[in-house]
């Protein structure tokens, strides 16, 4: 006939009056066998994410010190990236860029809060956990520790998932501008701990607030670039044939509300504003989590 199409090897070849043009032939993302590996590398993730915390919770029992599970939380998520790598079907280079950029996140924060925890007093918010639930703390802790996988198969699979299976390769922009979000976030939050860090090395007021660098523009400038962090992963799943690339909003959408509403900013800054009496002050001049230039006194 004079006009048809026809599939041969990934493509779809269509003539019209004796000429044949050969057009990429449309996939489906998580339908068959997608949808199956997609499920598969969930599967084998929360097998992990579940070893890593139940270690962490046996270590914390011998330590004395559940905020251990704070470095392995991160450690886990960030290999968590390889898993869904290896079970992606991205082209290579793609698959490849997704577990360097979640193992270099999760490596570096996790070395960081380990050497934080490590042999120091418990933070806080666990120890106000262990308090309250006395002699039900080691029960009630492993099942906290569990729980807390939901958030980490959630933003595991929404940055890493969404993006792995994606059916071409993004263009080279995309890859720049992916890993330069990656870089900007990863130094931004280390250079924001090692100001912290300094700062209590040097305070001769346990009450002084921090407005060491970055901490005179935010209040939890960390806290900001751990958001950037998870955006990172945007310009390599975005794509007009791949509907799904979307998804990946709700890894940063969901590391917001945890920080800004749920565990982190509300806990923090009602303990702080508690125990420094200048820290109050430091709420009504300074930015909650983007650094901005402070009000004035």
């Amino acid at each position: 006939s004079k006009h048809g199409v026809r599939s041969y090897h990934g493509f779809n070849v269509r003539w019209s009056a004796g000429v044949k043009t050969f057009v990429p032939r449309r996939t489906h993302p998580f339908q068959g066998k997608h949808a199956m590996d997609f499920l598969t590398a969930l599967l084998c993730a929360a097998v992990v994410a579940v070893l890593a915390k139940t270690v962490a919770w046996l270590l914390q029992r011998r330590i004395g010190n559940a905020g251990i599970v704070d470095a392995i939380w991160s450690w886990t998520l960030g290999g968590l990236a390889t898993v869904f790598a290896v079970f992606g079907s991205a082209p290579g280079p793609l698959r490849l860029t997704v577990a360097l950029m979640g193992g270099l996140w999760g490596l570096r924060l996790g070395t960081h809060l380990w050497v934080r925890n490590w042999r120091k007093s418990e933070d806080f918010r666990y120890a106000k956990f262990r308090e309250q639930w006395g002699e039900k703390v080691d029960r009630k802790m492993f099942w906290f520790f569990q729980f807390q996988n939901l958030f980490t198969l959630t933003l595991a699979a929404s940055a890493y998932g969404a993006t792995v299976f994606r059916p071409d390769i993004p263009p080279a922009w995309a890859f720049v501008l992916a890993i330069a979000l990656l870089l900007l976030s990863v130094g931004g939050e280390a250079l924001s701990d090692a100001q912290m860090e300094r700062f209590r090395a040097q305070r001769r007021d346990p009450n002084e607030v921090c407005r060491l660098g970055l901490w005179r523009y935010s209040r939890h400038p960390n806290y900001f670039f751990e958001c950037l962090h998870w955006l990172a992963y945007l310009p390599l799943a975005l794509s007009p044939a791949y509907p799904w690339g979307w998804l990946v909003l709700a890894a940063p959408g969901l590391m917001a509300f945890l920080l800004i509403r749920f565990s982190g900013m509300p806990l923090l800054e009602q303990e702080m504003t508690r125990r420094k009496p200048g820290y109050a002050e430091y709420v009504r001049t300074t930015s909650a989590l983007i650094p901005w230039p402070p009000k004035a006194g």
